[in-house]
């Protein structure tokens, strides 16, 4: 079996409020591109953060959101030197009804990843929705909802804090609640 630091670890991203915010009216400034509908804004530090985690993680993006929508934002803010393992949008999901609000709810199961061949021990996920990870919450790395803040750094501390993780042996087993604090003292 090889060394955990030989494999490259998976990091899934979703995107609206984590990557980006889409609003149906333009915010206080020009959106950054369009997608049908939508104005989308990228949050700060997106592209910075996109290529260097490439470096260091394979990536790839799993949204609750439309499989048109999700694809061409997908291409927008591809990494520079590589692509996604895979691009996935809401068929993927699995649809639950919330037992307390009766919404429903797009659950990201990540027994979809094992199959691929994915050691879920080596497998995180972003994202800004705990009940959308309750089957893996120790997956699981929760960054505030973005929408659309100029001063945002969220992406430049996750970075940090994924970089000083990334060779840990089983994800599952790390402590992520708190993760700004300890990105922000290391």
């Amino acid at each position: 079996m090889n060394d955990s630091r030989e494999q490259r670890a998976l990091l899934i991203l979703d995107l609206d409020e984590c990557l980006i915010y889409g609003s149906k009216s333009v915010l206080h400034r020009e959106a950054d591109f369009r997608v049908g509908p939508y104005y989308l804004y990228r949050r700060p530090g997106l592209t910075d953060f996109i290529n260097g985690a490439a470096d260091a993680f394979t990536l790839a993006v799993w949204s609750s959101a439309s499989s048109d929508y999700v694809a061409e934002i997908a291409t927008t803010i591809r990494p520079q030197n590589s692509d996604w393992a895979f691009v996935w949008a809401r068929e993927r999901c699995t649809r639950r009804m919330h037992s307390e609000t009766q919404e429903t709810i797009y659950v990201k199961d990540l027994k979809k990843v094992k199959r691929l061949g994915y050691l879920l021990e080596r497998v995180l996920f972003i994202d800004d929705t705990p009940d959308k990870m309750a089957r893996n919450y120790g997956n699981a790395i929760y960054v505030s909802p973005f929408e659309g803040d100029d001063k945002d750094n969220e992406l430049e501390v996750l970075l940090k804090y994924l970089l000083a993780i990334q060779f840990e042996p089983d994800y599952r087993n790390v402590e992520k609640r708190g993760w700004r604090n300890r990105a922000i003292s290391t």
